[in-house]
């Protein structure tokens, strides 16, 4: 497999785990969306370090060096980078989770059809990444598709598109960190999340939940749905493009819908099918130079 390849293949797996991020949170629903945030972001913060201390300290190691030897203005830029891809997960995190639990199940998928479109334009705009023409015909696609399913409550709407904001922009700083360990980068976000978060947990401090039947979710969430896809998300940024793991993220809500319509029987009409088929071409379309070349090399 080529380095394209395995980036792109990366980029994929995130994105399919995603979607079907609403099982375990479904799971939760009884309990408040800001207690599910905190007892994520703590778990994923053991996991993730406990990973690296015992197989990624070289890793570690390098990253430290890198970051002492930086000169002070360099130094400067990745702290502020750390900080503010930092906040932008955390509120990402958070609103996911209510739109989930809260709002419904399509604002929270819809929101992740908004953003490949922000992710896309924001790379092209902030990170100058080229747009070809395919590209840019594929993005018209899923903009007729989006427009499709803009039938709604306004809430609903809004709701999706402060989600997709965050990641999106997200995505894009993240981009723009190509010195260090994407894993060390996530762990540093997560421990920098739970100093923000620690605050409002211990002004809210209610009893640590006992519930087998939480915890279990709880842990499903922080390795399977936050940790894993987040690794591999940020790893395929090493050799692609945002604006190309944007497009991907169209497979998100198109996951999440069949996961809404197979597993949690919601219903689901002609014109949001056709919205869907239409995303699925468009994601084909702007990934088709990669495609092509990931076919043409396994030929020979």
């Amino acid at each position: 497999m080529n380095s394209k390849s395995r980036y792109l293949l990366a980029a994929f797996l995130s994105v399919g785990i995603w979607g079907f991020f609403a099982i375990p949170l479904r799971n939760l629903k009884a309990f408040p969306s800001q207690e599910i945030l905190y007892y994520r972001i703590f778990t994923s913060l053991i996991v993730i370090w406990i990973t690296i201390f015992l197989f990624r300290k070289s890793a570690l190691k390098k990253d430290i060096a890198y970051y002492k030897s930086a000169l002070p203005s360099q130094k400067q830029i990745i702290v502020w980078q750390i900080l503010g891809a930092t906040v932008l997960l955390t509120l990402n995190w958070f609103s996911f989770i209510y739109a989930v639990n809260n709002v419904s199940l399509k604002s929270a998928a819809f929101a992740y059809m908004v953003c490949p479109l922000i992710t896309a334009f924001g790379g092209f705009l902030i990170l100058k990444e080229e747009l070809s023409k395919l590209k840019l015909v594929s993005l018209g696609i899923a903009l007729v598709s989006i427009l499709l399913l803009a039938t709604g409550s306004f809430i609903e709407v809004a709701w999706s598109v402060g989600i997709a904001s965050l990641y999106a922009f997200y995505l894009i700083i993240q981009r723009k960190m190509q010195h260090l360990d994407k894993l060390n980068v996530l762990a540093l976000q997560i421990t920098i999340a739970v100093l923000l978060m620690l605050p409002f947990y211990l002004y809210q401090h209610q009893a640590l939940p006992t519930s087998a039947w939480f915890w279990s979710n709880i842990v499903i969430i922080a390795v399977l749905f936050t940790v894993i896809p987040l690794f591999l998300s940020l790893y395929a940024l090493i050799g692609i493009p945002s604006s190309t793991l944007g497009i991907i993220i169209y497979l998100n809500p198109i996951i999440a819908f069949s996961v809404a319509i197979l597993y949690f029987n919601e219903k689901i009409d002609v014109h949001q099918l056709l919205a869907y088929t239409l995303l699925l071409f468009a994601v084909f379309l702007f990934n088709w130079n990669l495609i092509k070349d990931m076919f043409t090399l396994k030929r020979k």
